[in-house]
């Protein structure tokens, strides 16, 4: 059974700022199958990506017993659409491809997905009520990702730390594992908003309270500065969107199996 509320992140927050990619010599003469939506042909991940040491206990749980692994996603972002108005934008959003990918991975397992946008909120705001939302949804895992709205806003980055903080230790006592995703890159917007006082904030909180930190930010980049992705023209491209998504959604998953996989006992 799939529980699901609030409202899904749409493709349009990447749409409104990408353009759409032509296809690649190399990509046109394919005589073996063409790739399906649900195997993207390239989105490398750098390996450091997934070298993190905070784990996932109670997703490494879920998974060794076979019960429902219940995932909700927690973000501040308007650009949002309503839950079965739109259902071929929801499954394009990340978080769709994201539970797209645990499904095809956890065979034995259920994967449920919510979602909750709290639209325009900072972190502070999301903090004060994340303790209330967790115990409410009972998921296995919170995605929470910030950032955003309290570098548009040009919040305190020391505040902006502390509400992190605060919001993770909320949902860690509420009974929830917790995976940190940091702003999106946009080279179009990097001069307007100054995102770095916020991405090393949030990964002084990963360490401080050995949560993951899924940097979507640097992932984002190196896509842009390999030329995997065009991420500079103005041109609006709701293709190129839906396979950034498709990008992040499936990287994000192997984030999260990666951190679930139970660390090795090392012998002194």
């Amino acid at each position: 059974m799939r529980f699901v509320s609030g409202a899904i992140l749409s493709v349009s927050v990447l749409a409104g700022f990408l353009a759409v990619v032509p296809l690649r010599a190399e990509d046109a003469p394919a005589p073996a199958p063409a790739p399906t939506p649900a195997t993207p042909a390239a989105c490398e991940v750098p390996d450091y990506l997934f070298s993190g040491d905070n784990a996932l206990p109670k997703v490494t749980e879920a998974i060794k017993a076979a019960r429902p692994l219940n995932i909700l996603v927690i973000g501040s972002r308007s650009s949002t659409i309503n839950v079965g108005v739109a259902s071929a934008s929801e499954a394009a959003a990340y978080p769709g491809q994201m539970l797209a990918a645990l499904k095809a991975k956890l065979p034995a397992v259920e994967v449920n997905l919510s979602v909750e946008i709290q639209a325009k909120k900072t972190a502070e705001e999301i903090a004060s009520g994340l303790g209330k939302l967790v115990e409410s949804k009972k998921p296995t895992l919170v995605i929470w990702q910030t950032g955003t709205v309290d570098a548009m806003r040009s919040v305190d980055p020391d505040d902006f730390r502390t509400a992190v903080g605060e919001g993770v230790v909320a949902s860690k006592e509420a009974g929830a594992d917790v995976v940190l995703v940091n702003p999106q890159y946009s080279p179009r917007t990097e001069s307007m908003i100054s995102a770095s006082p916020y991405l090393d904030n949030m990964r002084v909180v990963a360490q401080e309270h050995e949560v993951p930190l899924f940097d979507r930010f640097a992932l984002m980049k190196t896509w842009s500065e390999s030329g995997e992705f065009d991420l500079f023209t103005a041109v609006h491209g709701s293709e190129l969107a839906r396979r950034v998504h498709n990008c992040l959604g499936r990287a994000l998953s192997e984030f999260i199996l990666a951190a679930a996989q139970p660390k090795p006992v090392q012998e002194n």
